[in-house]
Protein backbone atom coordinates (compact mmCIF):
# COMPACT_ATOMS: atom_id res chain seq x y z
CA UNK A 1 0.00 0.00 0.00
CA UNK A 2 1.64 3.66 -1.30
CA UNK A 3 2.35 5.82 1.85
CA UNK A 4 -0.06 8.54 2.17
CA UNK A 5 0.97 12.30 2.26
CA UNK A 6 0.84 14.13 5.11
CA UNK A 7 0.23 18.03 5.21
CA UNK A 8 3.33 20.06 6.93
CA UNK A 9 0.44 21.21 9.00
CA UNK A 10 -0.92 18.51 10.96
CA UNK A 11 3.35 17.38 10.79
CA UNK A 12 4.23 20.48 13.19
CA UNK A 13 1.02 20.35 14.97
CA UNK A 14 1.27 16.74 15.59
CA UNK A 15 2.11 15.09 19.57
CA UNK A 16 3.55 11.82 18.23
CA UNK A 17 4.92 12.51 14.60
CA UNK A 18 9.01 11.93 16.07
CA UNK A 19 9.94 8.25 14.64
CA UNK A 20 7.58 7.88 11.98
CA UNK A 21 8.22 7.19 8.63
CA UNK A 22 6.39 9.81 6.21
CA UNK A 23 6.08 11.25 3.23
CA UNK A 24 5.49 15.09 2.48
CA UNK A 25 5.16 17.20 -0.50
CA UNK A 26 5.64 20.87 -1.14
CA UNK A 27 7.89 23.48 -2.97
CA UNK A 28 11.46 24.30 -1.69
CA UNK A 29 11.62 28.06 -0.16
CA UNK A 30 15.67 27.71 0.66
CA UNK A 31 18.20 25.21 0.38
CA UNK A 32 21.90 25.37 2.37
CA UNK A 33 24.29 23.14 3.51
CA UNK A 34 27.91 21.67 3.35
CA UNK A 35 29.48 19.46 1.00
CA UNK A 36 28.03 16.60 2.99
CA UNK A 37 24.56 17.34 4.61
CA UNK A 38 22.22 19.59 2.52
CA UNK A 39 19.11 21.65 4.90
CA UNK A 40 16.07 22.00 2.32
CA UNK A 41 13.48 24.26 4.01
CA UNK A 42 10.00 22.87 2.70
CA UNK A 43 6.36 24.31 2.36
CA UNK A 44 3.04 22.84 1.28
CA UNK A 45 1.16 25.47 1.60
CA UNK A 46 -0.80 24.18 4.54
CA UNK A 47 0.77 26.43 7.17
CA UNK A 48 2.89 29.36 7.38
CA UNK A 49 5.61 26.67 8.83
CA UNK A 50 8.19 25.11 6.52
CA UNK A 51 9.53 21.57 7.48
CA UNK A 52 13.18 21.08 7.37
CA UNK A 53 14.34 17.96 5.22
CA UNK A 54 18.40 16.87 6.02
CA UNK A 55 19.83 15.17 3.11
CA UNK A 56 22.96 13.30 3.31
CA UNK A 57 24.14 14.45 0.11
CA UNK A 58 26.56 11.38 -0.64
CA UNK A 59 23.03 9.33 -0.52
CA UNK A 60 21.83 11.39 -3.51
CA UNK A 61 22.46 11.90 -6.99
CA UNK A 62 24.54 15.00 -7.21
CA UNK A 63 22.60 16.18 -10.32
CA UNK A 64 19.52 15.61 -8.55
CA UNK A 65 20.36 17.50 -5.58
CA UNK A 66 21.67 20.57 -8.09
CA UNK A 67 18.23 21.05 -9.60
CA UNK A 68 16.97 21.18 -5.58
CA UNK A 69 16.71 25.01 -5.79
CA UNK A 70 14.31 27.88 -4.46
CA UNK A 71 10.44 27.37 -6.10
CA UNK A 72 11.42 23.27 -6.99
CA UNK A 73 8.15 20.87 -6.22
CA UNK A 74 9.85 17.75 -4.87
CA UNK A 75 8.31 14.72 -3.24
CA UNK A 76 10.13 13.28 0.10
CA UNK A 77 9.80 10.13 1.92
CA UNK A 78 11.86 10.06 5.42
CA UNK A 79 11.77 9.81 9.10
CA UNK A 80 10.41 12.57 10.95
CA UNK A 81 13.41 12.89 13.75
CA UNK A 82 13.21 15.31 16.53
CA UNK A 83 15.04 18.68 15.15
CA UNK A 84 18.49 19.65 16.47
CA UNK A 85 18.19 23.35 15.30
CA UNK A 86 15.98 26.01 16.34
CA UNK A 87 12.46 27.37 15.20
CA UNK A 88 11.37 23.43 14.71
CA UNK A 89 10.45 20.55 17.01
CA UNK A 90 10.57 17.76 14.06
CA UNK A 91 12.30 17.79 11.10
CA UNK A 92 12.63 15.01 8.40
CA UNK A 93 15.81 12.99 7.51
CA UNK A 94 15.75 12.67 3.93
CA UNK A 95 15.23 8.70 2.22
CA UNK A 96 13.76 9.37 -1.30
CA UNK A 97 13.97 12.34 -3.18
CA UNK A 98 11.75 12.78 -6.12
CA UNK A 99 11.73 15.82 -8.14
CA UNK A 100 8.39 17.34 -9.82
CA UNK A 101 9.53 20.18 -11.18
CA UNK A 102 12.16 23.00 -11.36
CA UNK A 103 12.54 26.12 -11.10
CA UNK A 104 15.15 28.10 -12.70
CA UNK A 105 17.24 30.13 -10.11
CA UNK A 106 18.36 32.48 -13.14
CA UNK A 107 13.95 33.51 -14.05
CA UNK A 108 12.09 31.99 -10.70
CA UNK A 109 11.60 35.48 -9.25
CA UNK A 110 11.25 34.88 -5.76
CA UNK A 111 14.32 34.10 -4.69
CA UNK A 112 15.10 34.25 -1.12
CA UNK A 113 14.84 38.29 -0.59
CA UNK A 114 13.05 41.08 0.06
CA UNK A 115 9.70 41.74 -2.79
CA UNK A 116 7.79 44.92 -2.43
CA UNK A 117 4.04 44.75 -2.37
CA UNK A 118 4.21 46.51 -6.05
CA UNK A 119 6.53 44.13 -7.53
CA UNK A 120 4.39 41.33 -6.22
CA UNK A 121 1.16 42.35 -7.79
CA UNK A 122 3.07 42.28 -10.72
CA UNK A 123 3.42 38.58 -10.16
CA UNK A 124 0.35 37.62 -8.93
CA UNK A 125 0.20 34.00 -10.36
CA UNK A 126 3.25 33.52 -7.95
CA UNK A 127 3.00 35.31 -4.90
CA UNK A 128 0.59 33.15 -2.72
CA UNK A 129 3.95 31.30 -2.98
CA UNK A 130 5.03 33.54 -0.67
CA UNK A 131 5.11 33.85 3.11
CA UNK A 132 3.03 36.81 3.45
CA UNK A 133 0.33 35.75 1.00
CA UNK A 134 0.10 32.93 1.71
CA UNK A 135 -0.84 33.81 5.27
CA UNK A 136 -3.36 36.56 3.73
CA UNK A 137 -5.01 33.70 1.35
CA UNK A 138 -5.51 31.07 4.47
CA UNK A 139 -7.13 33.93 6.52
CA UNK A 140 -9.02 34.72 3.30
CA UNK A 141 -10.44 30.93 3.51
CA UNK A 142 -10.80 31.31 7.48
CA UNK A 143 -12.79 34.53 7.17
CA UNK A 144 -15.49 32.90 4.67
CA UNK A 145 -16.02 29.94 6.95
CA UNK A 146 -16.74 31.91 9.64
CA UNK A 147 -19.39 34.11 7.72
CA UNK A 148 -21.14 31.00 6.84
CA UNK A 149 -20.64 29.51 10.25
CA UNK A 150 -22.29 32.92 11.95
CA UNK A 151 -25.24 33.14 9.90
CA UNK A 152 -25.84 29.08 10.04
CA UNK A 153 -25.80 29.23 13.76
CA UNK A 154 -28.21 32.24 14.03
CA UNK A 155 -30.55 30.47 11.65
CA UNK A 156 -29.56 32.58 8.59
CA UNK A 157 -30.46 31.13 5.07
CA UNK A 158 -27.71 31.45 2.74
CA UNK A 159 -29.29 33.39 -0.75
CA UNK A 160 -28.05 33.48 -4.02
CA UNK A 161 -28.86 37.06 -5.59
CA UNK A 162 -27.89 37.35 -9.17
CA UNK A 163 -24.66 39.02 -10.56
CA UNK A 164 -26.09 40.28 -13.97
CA UNK A 165 -28.71 43.00 -13.10
CA UNK A 166 -30.75 45.16 -14.63
CA UNK A 167 -31.47 47.40 -11.41
CA UNK A 168 -29.26 49.55 -9.88
CA UNK A 169 -29.39 48.93 -6.17
CA UNK A 170 -27.52 52.32 -5.05
CA UNK A 171 -28.59 54.66 -7.90
CA UNK A 172 -24.96 55.76 -8.46
CA UNK A 173 -24.39 54.70 -12.50
CA UNK A 174 -21.42 53.11 -12.21
CA UNK A 175 -21.71 50.04 -13.58
CA UNK A 176 -20.15 47.67 -15.62
CA UNK A 177 -22.29 46.85 -18.82
CA UNK A 178 -23.19 43.43 -20.35
CA UNK A 179 -24.00 43.07 -23.70
CA UNK A 180 -23.72 40.63 -26.62
CA UNK A 181 -23.59 43.22 -29.42
CA UNK A 182 -21.39 43.90 -31.67
CA UNK A 183 -19.48 47.36 -29.95
CA UNK A 184 -17.77 48.07 -33.19
CA UNK A 185 -20.85 48.47 -35.39
CA UNK A 186 -24.13 47.93 -32.64
CA UNK A 187 -27.83 47.93 -34.23
CA UNK A 188 -29.68 51.54 -33.90
CA UNK A 189 -33.04 52.38 -33.87
CA UNK A 190 -34.68 55.30 -35.73
CA UNK A 191 -33.78 58.01 -33.73
CA UNK A 192 -30.04 56.69 -34.18
CA UNK A 193 -29.43 55.26 -30.48
CA UNK A 194 -27.97 51.99 -29.67
CA UNK A 195 -31.02 49.39 -30.03
CA UNK A 196 -31.07 46.97 -27.24
CA UNK A 197 -34.16 44.73 -27.60
CA UNK A 198 -31.15 42.86 -29.99
CA UNK A 199 -29.38 42.08 -27.18
CA UNK A 200 -29.46 39.21 -25.32
CA UNK A 201 -31.54 40.21 -22.84
CA UNK A 202 -33.28 42.49 -25.00
CA UNK A 203 -33.04 45.47 -23.04
CA UNK A 204 -29.43 47.18 -20.81
CA UNK A 205 -27.59 44.47 -18.27
CA UNK A 206 -24.94 45.68 -15.95
CA UNK A 207 -22.90 43.39 -13.26
CA UNK A 208 -24.33 44.24 -9.70
CA UNK A 209 -23.39 46.58 -7.09
CA UNK A 210 -25.01 44.56 -4.71
CA UNK A 211 -27.27 42.09 -3.89
CA UNK A 212 -29.31 44.14 -1.34
CA UNK A 213 -32.84 44.60 -3.47
CA UNK A 214 -33.10 40.97 -4.18
CA UNK A 215 -31.91 40.02 -0.03
CA UNK A 216 -34.96 42.32 0.70
CA UNK A 217 -37.18 40.36 -1.50
CA UNK A 218 -36.01 36.55 0.30
CA UNK A 219 -35.95 38.40 4.23
CA UNK A 220 -39.93 39.50 3.18
CA UNK A 221 -40.57 35.41 2.71
CA UNK A 222 -37.69 33.15 4.23
CA UNK A 223 -36.89 35.92 7.48
CA UNK A 224 -33.88 35.96 7.90
CA UNK A 225 -31.11 35.30 4.59
CA UNK A 226 -27.17 37.05 4.01
CA UNK A 227 -25.87 36.96 0.61
CA UNK A 228 -21.96 36.63 -0.15
CA UNK A 229 -20.39 36.45 -3.40
CA UNK A 230 -18.70 39.21 -5.68
CA UNK A 231 -20.13 42.69 -6.65
CA UNK A 232 -18.81 45.07 -8.88
CA UNK A 233 -18.29 49.16 -9.26
CA UNK A 234 -17.24 51.06 -12.24
CA UNK A 235 -15.60 53.17 -9.78
CA UNK A 236 -12.30 55.43 -11.28
CA UNK A 237 -10.76 55.11 -7.84
CA UNK A 238 -6.89 54.39 -7.71
CA UNK A 239 -7.10 54.25 -4.02
CA UNK A 240 -5.83 51.72 -1.31
CA UNK A 241 -8.98 50.98 -0.35
CA UNK A 242 -10.92 50.61 -3.43
CA UNK A 243 -11.50 47.94 -6.28
CA UNK A 244 -13.56 46.99 -9.17
CA UNK A 245 -14.53 43.78 -8.32
CA UNK A 246 -14.76 42.76 -4.67
CA UNK A 247 -17.18 40.78 -2.79
CA UNK A 248 -19.70 41.49 -0.25
CA UNK A 249 -21.96 40.11 2.84
CA UNK A 250 -25.56 41.55 2.98
CA UNK A 251 -27.49 40.21 5.58
CA UNK A 252 -31.08 41.18 5.32
CA UNK A 253 -33.94 40.63 8.41
CA UNK A 254 -37.60 41.22 8.46
CA UNK A 255 -38.70 42.26 11.95
CA UNK A 256 -35.72 43.85 12.31
CA UNK A 257 -35.33 47.38 13.73
CA UNK A 258 -31.68 49.90 13.63
CA UNK A 259 -31.16 48.55 17.23
CA UNK A 260 -31.22 45.35 16.38
CA UNK A 261 -29.60 45.74 13.11
CA UNK A 262 -26.25 47.19 15.25
CA UNK A 263 -26.51 44.99 17.46
CA UNK A 264 -26.00 42.13 14.60
CA UNK A 265 -23.48 43.72 13.15
CA UNK A 266 -21.08 44.27 15.92
CA UNK A 267 -22.01 40.28 16.96
CA UNK A 268 -21.11 39.44 13.73
CA UNK A 269 -17.53 41.14 13.53
CA UNK A 270 -16.87 39.92 16.72
CA UNK A 271 -17.69 36.53 15.93
CA UNK A 272 -14.93 37.06 12.93
CA UNK A 273 -12.12 38.76 14.81
CA UNK A 274 -12.69 35.90 17.60
CA UNK A 275 -12.42 33.00 14.66
CA UNK A 276 -9.38 35.11 13.17
CA UNK A 277 -7.52 34.50 16.59
CA UNK A 278 -8.83 30.92 17.46
CA UNK A 279 -8.28 29.20 14.04
CA UNK A 280 -5.64 31.75 11.91
CA UNK A 281 -2.76 31.83 15.34
CA UNK A 282 -0.02 31.39 13.15
CA UNK A 283 -0.06 33.52 10.58
CA UNK A 284 -1.89 36.24 12.20
CA UNK A 285 1.65 36.27 14.37
CA UNK A 286 3.72 36.31 11.06
CA UNK A 287 1.48 39.05 10.15
CA UNK A 288 1.89 40.66 13.31
CA UNK A 289 5.95 40.52 13.53
CA UNK A 290 6.31 41.19 10.01
CA UNK A 291 3.80 43.50 8.92
CA UNK A 292 1.91 45.19 11.68
CA UNK A 293 3.37 45.15 15.30
CA UNK A 294 0.01 46.56 16.39
CA UNK A 295 -2.38 43.51 14.86
CA UNK A 296 -2.81 41.00 17.18
CA UNK A 297 -3.77 43.91 19.83
CA UNK A 298 -6.20 45.56 17.68
CA UNK A 299 -7.98 42.76 17.15
CA UNK A 300 -8.06 41.57 20.54
CA UNK A 301 -8.97 45.40 21.24
CA UNK A 302 -11.93 44.79 19.61
CA UNK A 303 -13.23 41.71 21.36
CA UNK A 304 -12.86 43.37 24.57
CA UNK A 305 -14.78 46.49 24.30
CA UNK A 306 -18.09 47.43 23.20
CA UNK A 307 -18.83 49.77 20.00
CA UNK A 308 -19.80 53.73 20.59
CA UNK A 309 -23.01 54.09 19.24
CA UNK A 310 -22.88 57.73 17.95
CA UNK A 311 -25.95 60.20 16.11
CA UNK A 312 -24.26 61.63 13.08
CA UNK A 313 -25.32 65.52 14.27
CA UNK A 314 -23.37 64.80 17.16
CA UNK A 315 -20.39 63.18 15.38
CA UNK A 316 -20.30 66.41 13.19
CA UNK A 317 -20.26 68.64 16.54
CA UNK A 318 -17.26 66.52 17.63
CA UNK A 319 -15.83 66.85 14.18
CA UNK A 320 -16.22 70.48 14.35
CA UNK A 321 -15.19 71.13 17.55
CA UNK A 322 -11.73 69.34 16.80
CA UNK A 323 -11.19 71.71 13.67
CA UNK A 324 -11.97 74.16 16.14
CA UNK A 325 -9.26 73.16 18.38
CA UNK A 326 -6.82 72.69 15.50
CA UNK A 327 -7.45 69.40 13.44
CA UNK A 328 -6.35 69.75 10.07
CA UNK A 329 -8.80 67.36 7.51
CA UNK A 330 -8.18 67.64 4.09
CA UNK A 331 -11.90 67.60 3.26
CA UNK A 332 -14.43 70.27 4.80
CA UNK A 333 -16.73 69.02 7.77
CA UNK A 334 -20.34 70.26 8.36
CA UNK A 335 -23.73 69.17 9.03
CA UNK A 336 -24.90 67.75 5.49
CA UNK A 337 -21.36 66.62 4.60
CA UNK A 338 -20.52 62.88 3.92
CA UNK A 339 -17.94 62.02 5.91
CA UNK A 340 -14.62 61.03 4.49
CA UNK A 341 -12.14 58.33 5.80
CA UNK A 342 -10.09 60.72 7.63
CA UNK A 343 -12.89 62.17 9.69
CA UNK A 344 -14.41 58.21 10.67
CA UNK A 345 -10.97 57.50 11.33
CA UNK A 346 -10.40 60.58 13.68
CA UNK A 347 -13.46 59.89 15.64
CA UNK A 348 -12.54 56.30 16.35
CA UNK A 349 -8.47 56.64 16.52
CA UNK A 350 -8.31 59.39 18.77
CA UNK A 351 -11.27 60.48 20.38
CA UNK A 352 -13.05 57.53 21.30
CA UNK A 353 -10.30 54.91 20.78
CA UNK A 354 -12.76 52.06 19.56
CA UNK A 355 -15.02 51.50 16.55
CA UNK A 356 -17.91 53.61 16.31
CA UNK A 357 -21.32 53.01 14.88
CA UNK A 358 -22.65 56.32 13.00
CA UNK A 359 -26.30 56.47 12.97
CA UNK A 360 -29.27 59.20 11.31
CA UNK A 361 -27.67 60.72 8.29
CA UNK A 362 -28.93 63.53 6.41
CA UNK A 363 -31.64 61.67 3.77
CA UNK A 364 -29.48 63.46 1.43
CA UNK A 365 -26.39 61.72 1.48
CA UNK A 366 -27.85 58.21 1.62
CA UNK A 367 -30.30 55.87 -0.84
CA UNK A 368 -33.74 55.74 -1.41
CA UNK A 369 -34.47 52.99 0.43
CA UNK A 370 -33.44 53.63 4.15
CA UNK A 371 -36.02 54.69 6.68
CA UNK A 372 -37.03 58.30 7.25
CA UNK A 373 -36.87 59.52 10.69
CA UNK A 374 -39.74 61.67 12.04
CA UNK A 375 -37.60 64.83 11.39
CA UNK A 376 -37.99 64.64 7.89
CA UNK A 377 -34.66 65.07 7.63
CA UNK A 378 -32.64 62.28 8.50
CA UNK A 379 -32.98 58.38 8.20
CA UNK A 380 -31.91 55.27 9.62
CA UNK A 381 -28.77 54.72 8.47
CA UNK A 382 -25.59 53.18 9.72
CA UNK A 383 -21.95 52.97 9.12
CA UNK A 384 -19.98 50.18 11.25
CA UNK A 385 -16.45 52.84 12.06
CA UNK A 386 -12.46 50.53 12.39
CA UNK A 387 -9.41 52.07 12.60
CA UNK A 388 -7.33 52.14 10.10
CA UNK A 389 -9.73 51.26 7.92
CA UNK A 390 -13.11 54.11 8.57
CA UNK A 391 -15.97 52.42 7.02
CA UNK A 392 -16.18 48.71 7.23
CA UNK A 393 -19.73 48.39 7.31
CA UNK A 394 -23.34 50.02 5.85
CA UNK A 395 -26.59 49.42 6.37
CA UNK A 396 -29.70 50.90 7.50
CA UNK A 397 -33.91 49.82 8.47
CA UNK A 398 -35.60 50.11 5.58
CA UNK A 399 -38.43 51.85 4.23
CA UNK A 400 -41.00 49.83 4.52
CA UNK A 401 -44.37 52.01 3.85
CA UNK A 402 -44.91 52.34 0.02
CA UNK A 403 -45.80 55.80 -0.31
CA UNK A 404 -42.87 57.07 1.53
CA UNK A 405 -40.53 54.87 -0.89
CA UNK A 406 -42.29 56.05 -3.60
CA UNK A 407 -41.44 59.86 -3.05
CA UNK A 408 -38.38 59.20 -1.88
CA UNK A 409 -37.30 56.87 -4.88
CA UNK A 410 -38.86 59.78 -7.29
CA UNK A 411 -37.04 62.53 -5.68
CA UNK A 412 -33.88 60.48 -6.57
CA UNK A 413 -34.57 59.84 -10.03
CA UNK A 414 -35.17 55.56 -9.81
CA UNK A 415 -36.63 54.95 -12.71
CA UNK A 416 -40.15 52.76 -11.55
CA UNK A 417 -40.03 50.48 -14.54
CA UNK A 418 -36.39 48.65 -12.66
CA UNK A 419 -37.81 48.67 -9.65
CA UNK A 420 -41.37 47.54 -9.70
CA UNK A 421 -41.20 44.57 -7.91
CA UNK A 422 -39.16 45.61 -5.25
CA UNK A 423 -41.56 48.11 -4.83
CA UNK A 424 -44.59 45.31 -4.68
CA UNK A 425 -43.29 43.98 -1.37
CA UNK A 426 -44.24 46.95 0.42
CA UNK A 427 -47.88 46.35 -1.39
CA UNK A 428 -48.28 42.73 -0.12
CA UNK A 429 -47.52 42.02 3.32
CA UNK A 430 -44.67 44.74 4.42
CA UNK A 431 -42.85 44.74 7.42
CA UNK A 432 -40.08 46.59 9.49
CA UNK A 433 -36.74 45.38 8.45
CA UNK A 434 -33.36 45.79 8.22
CA UNK A 435 -29.97 44.60 6.43
CA UNK A 436 -26.64 45.95 6.75
CA UNK A 437 -23.11 45.13 3.69
CA UNK A 438 -19.73 44.19 4.92
CA UNK A 439 -17.23 44.58 2.29
CA UNK A 440 -15.02 41.12 2.58
CA UNK A 441 -11.65 42.78 1.65
CA UNK A 442 -12.33 45.61 3.67
CA UNK A 443 -12.74 43.24 6.77
CA UNK A 444 -9.36 41.07 5.58
CA UNK A 445 -7.32 44.38 5.43
CA UNK A 446 -8.20 44.69 9.26
CA UNK A 447 -7.87 41.28 10.10
CA UNK A 448 -4.54 40.56 7.87
CA UNK A 449 -2.87 44.80 9.07
CA UNK A 450 -2.32 45.22 4.95
CA UNK A 451 -2.12 48.29 4.19
CA UNK A 452 -3.56 47.85 0.32
CA UNK A 453 -6.70 46.45 -0.37
CA UNK A 454 -5.11 44.91 -3.59
CA UNK A 455 -2.97 42.85 -1.54
CA UNK A 456 -5.92 41.32 0.34
CA UNK A 457 -7.48 39.90 -3.16
CA UNK A 458 -5.83 36.84 -5.44
CA UNK A 459 -6.21 39.15 -8.48
CA UNK A 460 -7.24 42.48 -7.96
CA UNK A 461 -9.42 44.15 -10.54
CA UNK A 462 -8.56 48.04 -10.63
CA UNK A 463 -8.77 51.38 -13.26
CA UNK A 464 -6.32 49.64 -16.15
CA UNK A 465 -5.78 46.78 -14.88
CA UNK A 466 -7.58 43.48 -15.46
CA UNK A 467 -4.56 40.98 -15.45
CA UNK A 468 -4.06 37.19 -15.17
Amino acid sequence: MAMKRLRISDIVKGTDMVGREAQVKGWVRTKRGSKNVAFIALNDGSCIHNLQIVVDTEKFDEELLKKITTGAAINVIGKLVESQGKGQSVEMVAEKIELYGVADPLTYPLQKKGHTMEFLREIAHLRPRTNTFGAVFRIRHNMAIAIHSFFHEKGFYYFHTPIITASDCEGAGQMFKVTTLDLDCPPRNDEGTIDFKHDFFGRHANLTVSGQLEGELAAMALGSIYTFGPTFRAENSNTPRHLAEFWMIEPEMAFYEIEDNMDLAEEFIKYLVKWALDHCADDIEFLNNMIDKELRSRLEFVLQHDFVRLGYTEGIKILEDAVAKGQKFEFPIYWGADLAAEHERYLVEQHFKRPVILTDYPKEIKSFYMKQNDDGKTVRAMDVLFPKIGEIIGGSQREEDYDKLLTRANEMGVPMDDIWWYMDTRKYGTAPHSGFGLGFERLLLFVTGMSNIRDVIPFPRTPNNADF
